[in-house]
């Protein structure tokens, strides 16, 4: 599988896989996450302009995509933790908006390795009933850190794993 910056022309792909991976969170009992139309292509557009919009390539086509932003806050919502408290301060990176269809399988490694070449260490969030996002997190070495409240006042359950 390859990663690659998402371009404009990449939506008409990724837009499905979004919805796809909806339905797949409806399947496993994620009833709320990514509801009322969300992540939207405004959203994913935004994303893919400012840089932080990656496709996941395999078969000779996207079968995956993902946000990833590091630096040193990328994520302000990440700046009060509740019930734990995260592994360290290192800069760190983020991956938001992870989504697979049932086309491929991978993507989710395959993003977590990309994310690590650039960084080495990793937080990220997700809603409490995602439980294969969750067990992928825990059998993947991430420790779970506390709650944090994403931009809407919800609560995520977070995570972060350092290999540096």
């Amino acid at each position: 599988m390859h990663i690659q910056p998402a371009t404009p022309q990449d939506l008409d792909t990724i837009m499905p896989i979004i919805d796809e991976a909806r339905l797949i969170m409806r399947e496993t009992g994620n009833m709320t996450q990514w509801g009322n139309g969300y992540p939207s292509a405004e959203v994913i557009l935004n994303d893919i302009n400012n840089g932080h919009g990656f496709v996941c390539i395999s078969e000779g086509g996207v079968v995956g995509y993902f946000c990833f932003i590091a630096g040193d806050n990328p994520e302000p919502t990440y700046d009060v933790i509740e019930g734990g408290a995260w592994l360290n301060d290192e800069p760190y990176g983020v991956i938001h908006r992870l989504a697979s269809g049932r086309r491929a399988k991978g993507i989710a490694r395959a993003a977590f390795d990309f994310a690590f070449t650039k960084t080495g260490t990793i937080r990220v969030d997700t809603h409490h009933d995602n439980l294969p996002m969750q067990n992928y997190l825990k059998k993947n070495g991430f420790a779970y850190c506390g709650v944090i409240y994403v931009n809407d006042g919800t609560p995520r359950d977070a995570f972060q794993k350092s290999i540096a």
